[in-house]
């Protein structure tokens, strides 16, 4: 456990360290997703076109970039779970590790954990089954540095399967919880 703590506080110092710029500092009033204390033109007002801006699209591009490198823990967002079970499986913790230490060094992200379940059991029993699971998830995220604002929860039971079939693979791909970045 404090080997998984030190490498969680070590990814979290690393992510902070590659993302944050003496332009970053301080948070930009942000309207609508973009910097309103920005120029218009951010490359004519620097009076030099190969000068590098920080404005919302290259956050939000550098984010993009680390979230789908597939070299990344941050790649992997989909974190599944044992028939009739909220329990996040162990397999996931390296993982779920890279996502707070993400979260973490970057509290203005938001990040939706969308919870599912497979085709058996009533309807109403895997909403709140894939409501068990989102918040499973989140709490995790939470004691590893995520901010509880950054989470948002939704299940949507069996309504939105990953695999159509009716067999135990199926069900395997459907008992999941996903993490939906809004970029």
């Amino acid at each position: 456990m404090t080997r998984q703590l030190l490498l969680a506080l070590a990814l979290g110092a690393f992510i902070t360290a590659c993302t944050t710029t003496p332009e970053q500092t301080q948070d930009p009033e942000v309207v609508d997703g973009t910097d309103a204390s920005a120029p218009a033109d951010e490359a004519a007002a620097a009076g030099d076109a190969g000068v590098q801006t920080f404005g919302a699209d290259a956050e939000r591009d550098a984010i993009i970039e680390r979230l789908d490198d597939p070299d990344s823990l941050l790649s992997e967002r989909i974190i599944y779970f044992d028939y009739d079970s909220s329990t996040v499986q162990p397999r996931f913790d390296e993982i779920i590790q890279a996502h707070a230490g993400f979260l973490q060094a970057n509290p203005r992200v938001m990040v939706t954990l969308e919870g599912h379940a497979d085709e058996r059991g009533s309807r109403e029993y895997n909403l709140a089954l894939g409501e068990r699971r989102a918040q499973a998830l989140k709490q995790q995220l939470v004691v590893l540095g995520a901010m509880s604002e950054q989470l948002r929860t939704v299940s949507y039971g069996e309504e939105r399967p990953a695999d159509p079939g009716h067999d135990e693979r199926a069900w395997e791909r459907n008992r999941r919880v996903e993490l939906i970045y809004p970029y």
